[in-house]
């Protein structure tokens, strides 16, 4: 299959679906689209919430894509693709509209920035997270300021430093990330759809004035996302990630 990014309206519901069949890893193309997707859903007239899922049913997000990663040759270039993960939570943060996380799988490094930087999150039990940034020689720099707020950055720091760890979808639960976890996908889906068609409903200019409540305090995150990208785009050129990535891949 091909990497996709799509958006389907219902019921004033905007459902955002992305895809790769490397497990939904995110090249620049993909996360281009997503970003400009989320802006289109956001100032859609027939749009009062969003939901945020990806295809397949088995790993939410992966993060960066290696296949990418490892022929970047210059920080100009790291920096545009890190700016990719940053561009697309900035239009989570900036977007009008509530924006609901439909977890079904594992979320790995930019995977657990996506959860994060939705409105709500809800997951299955198999939604297991990491960072693993730290053991193939960068960090999760973009995304630590979204990760940060909605966990805090002692869970933040831990999940960093234990970076070839998987930390179950219960302790996504309790640190905030997810709202609730589900046994089955079925039950998730379940789930997300009552909880949009019910958010859709409610008056939607109380909705967009909660979304500037939630975000109040981040309108630094312009230029603090650019910095962080610059930051992954000079380290991905180390020798130490060259060549982790190579025995990666």
């Amino acid at each position: 299959m091909e990497a996709y990014v799509s958006l389907n309206i219902e019921n004033k519901v905007g459902y955002i679906e992305f895809f790769h069949p490397q497990r939904n890893a995110m090249p620049s193309g993909v996360l281009r689209d997503l970003e400009k997707t989320i802006v289109e859903a956001g100032t859609h007239p027939d749009i009062n919430v969003i939901v945020l899922k990806s295809g397949g049913d088995r790993t939410f997000c992966a993060g960066a894509s290696f296949d990418e990663l490892i022929n970047i040759e210059d920080g100009e270039t790291g920096k545009q693709f890190f700016s990719g993960f940053a561009n697309v939570i900035d239009a989570m943060r900036k977007c009008p509209k509530l924006i609901i996380g439909r977890v079904q799988g594992k979320a790995v490094g930019g995977g657990v920035g996506l959860a994060a930087a939705t409105d709500y999150c809800l997951a299955t039990q198999y939604a297991s997270i990491k960072l693993s940034e730290l053991s193939i020689g960068i960090g999760p720099f973009v995304i630590e300021p979204a990760v940060s707020r909605k966990i805090g950055k002692t869970a933040m720091s831990q999940m960093t430093i234990n970076a070839e760890q998987f930390y179950t979808a219960e302790f996504a639960k309790n640190q905030g990330l997810y709202a609730e976890v589900f046994d089955t996908v079925d039950e998730l889906d379940a789930a997300v759809f009552e909880l949009a068609e019910k958010l859709s409903n409610y008056n939607p200019e109380a909705l967009k004035e909660m979304k500037t409540v939630f975000w109040k305090g981040t309108e630094d995150w312009d230029t603090l996302l650019a910095e962080r990208a610059e930051i992954s785009g000079r380290l991905v050129l180390s020798s130490f990630t060259k060549e982790t990535l190579k025995r990666f891949k």
